[in-house]
């Protein structure tokens, strides 16, 4: 035999999170996310160059630890050409979300 559903609906388990400073309404956020972004793209571009890098097994090189920390060297280069203005894409981004008219945020009924 199949349950009624109940007549009013059930209230959330937790309360709402209270809502958090937008990133269109605090340019530090936007450029700190900005420069993030432009460290995870470079990441990417640059994970290839440091693909080859340390083929050669000699007594000091390859194995599998460098194999583990090769992706978290590449993230560091990456962070650093970002933080000393990477190629640009900060900037552009930076540029871009400072034009846009900040956005109203929409209340959800329940």
């Amino acid at each position: 035999m199949p349950m009624p559903l109940p007549a009013a609906p059930i209230p959330p388990a937790t309360p709402p999170l209270p809502s958090a400073p937008r990133a269109q309404q605090n340019p530090a956020l936007q450029r700190a996310l900005a420069q993030r972004f432009e460290a995870q793209v470079l990441a990417q571009l640059l994970s290839p160059v440091f693909a080859g890098i340390g083929q050669a097994r000699g007594p000091f090189g390859g194995g599998a630890a460098e194999e583990h920390w090769r992706p978290m060297l590449t993230e560091a280069f990456a962070e650093r050409m970002a933080a000393r203005g990477g190629i640009g894409i900060a900037a552009l981004l930076l540029a871009q979300l400072q034009r846009q008219p900040p956005s109203v945020p929409q209340e959800v009924s329940p």
